[in-house]
């Protein structure tokens, strides 16, 4: 991506192809799911896709037991980063706040061949 074409995307000035919510989806929907997205999007020539992983919720202060919050948040780039998908994406980026901010993720997809 050139440098011009970053800065509108971190104003959140560049509208995505496509976008898809993963927000509530367990880990076994989520992955299939965000696979046939990014494959799907990256087939029809898209370029830039919005991916919605939500922030995870607040830790309860009064459970005894702290669990990992947000899950899918720190899955979704771990994902877009290996076989199948890293042969469609080029660059993973925070998205701007008007696109969901830091629950969001904008993926910049390879051209298609």
């Amino acid at each position: 991506m050139d440098h011009k074409a970053y800065q509108r995307l971190k104003r959140g000035k560049l509208t995505p192809d496509a976008r898809i919510d993963l927000h509530g989806m367990t880990l076994d929907r989520a992955h299939p799911a965000l696979t046939r997205f990014i494959m799907g999007a990256h087939a029809k020539g898209h370029r830039l896709v919005l991916v919605i992983s939500g922030k995870g919720s607040a830790p309860d202060p009064y459970d005894p037991a702290p669990r990992q919050r947000g899950v899918l948040r720190q899955q979704v780039p771990m994902w877009l980063q290996m076989a199948p998908l890293s042969a469609a994406v080029l660059q993973i980026t925070p998205a701007h706040q008007r696109h969901g901010g830091a629950g969001a993720y904008y993926v910049y997809l390879r051209r298609a061949r």
